[in-house]
């Protein structure tokens, strides 16, 4: 009787294990629904068709043009993002890991004047290009309600817009189809 109740055991392992995949699993899937359904619906306020102008001299000191620089055969990922932003944290190295390889300009939307920005970016070690929306007039014109967000740009043309936390892979692939 002692090694039935052992036999039992060994049995319920694996159904358990398969169990807590399948919770795994839906887990998955439901985060990943209600991610694009958020995405979706702050992403729906966004601009779409012809990109609206984004110029100026980055806190580096360089002129950028995205609508020009998007002309060059190769998208330009435009990340607008904070210093405050929780959710930027997981986001903002993936984006200055995807700066060595793609064209990426960054804005950043009311994080104050151009010297607290640069040290946030020094502190952080990002080297991500950066305009610095201190007016406010790129986030009104391109009314964004929601920090991070990911627009990818080509030829002057908005191909993709994201909002929230994206992994790298999930960035990767939408270049992919642009």
């Amino acid at each position: 009787m002692h090694k039935h109740s052992k036999d039992s055991h060994k049995n319920e392992k694996p159904s358990r294990v398969k169990k807590w995949a399948k919770e795994l699993v839906y887990m998955i899937l439901i985060v990943g629904i209600v991610s694009y359904a958020m995405d979706f619906y702050h992403s729906a306020k966004l601009p779409a068709g012809t990109a609206l102008p984004i110029s100026g001299m980055t806190v580096q000191g360089e002129f950028i043009d995205v609508i020009e620089q998007s002309k060059s055969g190769e998208p330009v990922i435009v990340y607008f993002w904070a210093t405050w932003c929780g959710a930027c944290k997981f986001v903002s190295p993936t984006i200055n890991w995807f700066a060595n390889d793609h064209q990426v300009v960054t804005v950043a939307l009311s994080s104050g004047e151009d010297e607290r920005v640069r040290r946030f970016l020094s502190a952080k070690e990002y080297d991500f290009p950066v305009l610095n929306d201190a007016t406010g007039n790129l986030n009104r014109d391109w009314k964004i309600s929601v920090t991070p967000t990911i627009v990818i740009i080509k030829d002057g043309e908005i191909k993709h817009t994201s909002t929230g936390v994206t992994t790298p892979w999930g960035l990767w692939f939408r270049t992919l189809f642009v």
